[in-house]
């Protein structure tokens, strides 16, 4: 087993539910140092939509990966996993638990199992299915994938622009669907010792708490956040400015419709968002299912079971 078989407790399941208080708790009885894994909460200047942990709670139980990057920079998951992969050998070295934290599930398998090797880029294929998806939409595209790889179509919500072009990249590139080339990796190689918790949490609970987090983001000074990322020169259409939240209040913002609007599609796209993040983790068998707050001694109990 590589990195001398590192110990990392896992913290998943979909916002809202509770992932970073579990953290915390877990972090200070413990002895144990908190990892980011949020793709949106490496960028700087993007605090209060991103839902970061506070300086107070940051002051209580170090935490790594946060404020990484200026909101113009591309971050990618190979990116994350070379800083995740130094910033846990250096905790480990200090001998202190590591909590690894967050909801994007993209990060912690590539983490965890390492990177599908698969082709690189086409620009030409690339700007020529841009187009597409311009002109025609994104479901004709979705349609397009279906029929040459409908494995990762099936894995892939429609509206996923990314993905649905770079697995139709692939295709065109090389005549093999992007998901032959993740079948023969498996993400199979095991590069360190994972106890994976995630949240279990009723839809309507989960929703009406995704409802509120809305309504303290927007009392927090959401609004004034965005402002000021636009008048530092960060512009709508960067990828971090077009995540949940930003997206819809850059809109209100150039006028395109009220706040109370903005408001209501924010907290739209985060049910949305919350129960595709529920799909990902139902898919891995490995995540053991908890009650948080209220089973919080028997998931101390197993953790340290798992460290000893």
């Amino acid at each position: 087993m590589k990195d001398g078989g590192i110990r990392l407790v896992i913290v998943q399941g979909p916002t809202a539910s509770g992932k970073s208080a579990l953290a915390m708790q877990l972090a200070e009885r413990l002895d144990g140092e908190i990892v980011n894994a949020d793709s949106m909460q490496v960028y700087r200047g993007m605090d209060i939509g991103t839902a970061k942990p506070t300086p107070q709670e940051r002051a209580r139980v170090p935490h790594h990966l946060y404020d990484l990057v200026t909101p113009d920079v591309n971050f990618t998951a190979a990116d994350f996993r070379d800083h995740a992969s130094r910033v846990i050998e250096e905790i480990h070295r200090r001998k202190k638990r590591i909590i690894l934290v967050g909801g994007t599930g993209l990060y912690i398998r590539i983490l965890t199992r390492g990177l599908a090797d698969s082709p690189g880029g086409n620009q030409d294929i690339r700007e020529d299915l841009e187009a597409r998806a311009d002109r025609e939409g994104l479901a004709a595209l979705h349609r397009r994938l279906a029929d040459v790889d409908p494995v990762s179509a099936a894995r892939l919500h429609p509206n996923d622009r990314v993905r649905v072009v770079r697995a139709l990249e692939v295709f065109f590139m090389t005549g093999r669907p992007l998901s032959a080339f993740q079948d023969e990796h498996r993400f199979a190689d095991e590069l360190y010792r994972c106890l994976k918790i995630g949240i279990n949490m009723e839809r309507e609970l989960l929703y009406r708490r995704v409802e509120e987090r809305v309504d303290k983001m927007m009392a927090e000074g959401l609004v004034a956040e965005v402002a000021g990322l636009l008048a530092a020169g960060y512009t709508a259409d960067l990828k971090a400015m077009s995540s949940i939240g930003y997206k819809e209040i850059c809109a209100h913002l150039a006028g395109e419709y009220s706040l109370d609007e903005a408001v209501r599609l924010i907290k739209r796209s985060t049910r949305q968002y919350a129960k595709r993040q529920m799909t990902w983790c139902r898919r891995d068998s490995e995540i053991i299912w908890v009650e948080y707050p209220v089973k919080f001694d028997s998931i101390l109990n197993t953790v340290m079971e798992f460290y000893h």
